[in-house]
């Protein structure tokens, strides 16, 4: 499968399942279509990164070696969908030492920014967790800002990832 193949097949819904099932199955397509999902410029390749995404679910595995890539991206891209993906897949695995610094300042900025996607700040604030969970000692700090952002800017999604971290947090400080 080519990025051409990729970017064609991606054009229309009808086709995912088929496009999932034919990745999944042949794992040598995984390079092209994570070139396609984090490199394009195509309106379209954000469904690349949902397909990857939905790819993620079933073998995390495969998807995981990308992670310094979609890190990287993260650090140009303005595509709010392609932000959304990136950041989920990054939410969902573990924190690279040597990136920890710099999720951190991006994802407080992504996290406390009105003008970011809620989606986008849910997904920055599980990061932001995960990188506490390598760095306890920014554990208080963090619970700070979660109350705060629950308190002055609550939506639904906010408040209810928020109150499962804040707990989480609670705890693990009480513990300490």
């Amino acid at each position: 499968m080519t990025e051409n193949d990729i970017l064609t097949v991606i054009e229309s819904w009808q086709n995912f399942q088929f496009a999932l099932q034919q990745i999944e199955q042949n794992p040598e397509y995984i390079p092209v279509l994570m070139k396609v999902a984090i490199h394009s410029n195509n309106p379209n390749s954000w469904r690349a990164l949902y397909l990857a995404d939905k790819l993620h679910d079933i073998q995390p595995e495969e998807i995981a070696p990308y992670l310094p890539d979609m890190i990287e991206q993260l650090k140009i891209e303005k595509h709010h969908g392609k932000k959304r993906h990136l950041l989920k897949l990054i939410s969902q695995n573990q924190v690279l030492s040597n990136t920890s610094g710099f999720l951190m300042d991006y994802c407080l900025n992504t996290f406390t920014s009105e003008k970011e996607p809620v989606a986008n700040r849910v997904h920055a604030m599980q990061i932001l967790y995960n990188v506490s969970e390598t760095e306890p000692e920014l554990k208080p700090e963090l619970l700070e800002i979660i109350l705060q952002e629950m308190e002055f800017h609550p939506t639904p999604g906010i408040v209810s990832r928020g109150k499962k971290l804040v707990q989480k947090l609670q705890k693990q400080i009480r513990t300490r």
